[in-house]
């Protein structure tokens, strides 16, 4: 039996603000087997976390007055973004600024700690997951994602250049270490390839496209890349899948829980490991079927969301929770005595091979 592994995405952002040092440290702490880091860049080409690279929505920036003519608005993977943009700020005064709620509504009882901590560099979560590691025998991983690589490359900042760079200073660029890359472009990925050993996991949503491909007018979509060919194709530079997990397990027109897509026997067949995103507690992400109650932000079964996808053989689960997922693979592991399974109808095979 393959075991999931828990991914704590951005840390543990449902209990403290995302990509913060906190964060992460509660991450590990709740038991995941890897923290989750977004990539993106300052204007003097250091690797710094963020969830984008836009950071009026996660930082304090608008109260700086210093920095109110750098608001712009910028094209960002074709669509238009008004705000502050990390790539227009040195470390220096990306580090003057303090993070914030990304999801006030949904999350209000992380609103006390806005203002709290500050913005985080590539090497500080590398710090923060070697530090852990010293006392452990199994090791916590890093897995990073590399956001807007083509828009950055535009702009003269080529996160794989800055990502390898940074990964052969720190003795990370090899078998042994326990880092993972991902990405939501094709092309990026594949240049990788022949300059790292390290697992690469190609991402996938399920609506739109990898942005690379729209630029260079491919027209293959995240949804092609589900099929049985393109998987071979995925294989051929990546070790695995990261899909949205409604195209893992469906769900139908009222947004309920229904049946599995075969998307994973299939990425399984082509020799792909698949970690699904985002697993989280609160309603307003759960199917309808496994809310509880009608508040958005309160918590519904997210168990039972989890034990639906352990069921039909994902590899690993993004989570904003890492509690809860740990506290569900473990309910899993232990059996049907523990807790029913859902059963999930499945999808013909025809309606499978075509998405």
């Amino acid at each position: 039996m393959t075991i999931p592994i828990v991914i704590a995405h951005r840390g543990v952002p449902g209990e403290r603000l995302e990509h913060t040092r906190a964060s992460y440290e509660a991450g590990i702490a709740q038991g995941a087997d890897y923290i989750e880091p977004d990539l993106v860049c300052s204007s003097d080409g250091v690797l710094i976390v963020r969830h984008e690279n836009e950071i009026g929505g996660t930082t304090n920036v608008a109260e700086h007055i210093e920095f109110a003519g750098r608001r712009t608005t910028k094209f960002i993977d074709g669509v238009p973004h008004t705000g502050w943009f990390t790539e227009d700020f040195t470390l220096a005064e990306l580090k003057t600024l303090r993070t914030k709620e990304r999801l006030p509504a949904l999350r209000p009882q992380n609103m006390p700690l806005n203002g709290s901590a500050e913005i985080l560099t590539f090497d500080e979560v590398l710090d923060i997951a070697e530090r852990a590691n010293v006392d452990r025998d199994v090791p916590v991983g890093v897995y990073v994602e590399t956001k807007h690589p083509t828009y950055f490359a535009a702009i003269g900042s080529d996160l794989n250049d800055l990502l390898i760079a940074n990964l052969e200073r720190r003795g990370q660029n090899n078998a042994d270490a326990k880092v993972i890359i991902q990405s939501m472009e094709v092309g990026n990925l594949q240049r990788l390839r022949p300059r790292t050993p390290l697992p690469l996991i190609q991402l996938m949503d399920r609506t739109g496209a990898p942005y690379d491909l729209v630029e260079t007018h491919d027209r293959r979509t995240y949804a092609d890349l589900t099929t049985p060919t393109e998987l071979a194709k995925i294989a051929e530079y990546a070790q695995g899948i990261g899909p949205n997990k409604s195209q893992v397990i469906a769900r139908d027109r009222l947004a309920r829980l229904t049946k599995d897509t075969g998307l994973v026997d299939d990425a399984h067949a082509a020799g792909l490991l698949v970690h699904i995103w985002t697993m989280r507690n609160e309603n307003n992400f759960l199917p309808t079927n496994l809310r509880i109650g009608v508040r958005k932000s309160k918590p519904g079964d997210a168990i039972a969301e989890y034990l639906a996808f352990f069921e039909v053989g994902v590899d690993g689960v993004f989570s904003d929770f890492t509690a809860t997922a740990v506290s569900a693979r473990q309910t899993w592991l232990a059996g049907p005595s523990q807790q029913p399974k859902p059963r999930l109808r499945r999808a013909p095979r025809a309606s499978r091979t075509k998405r």
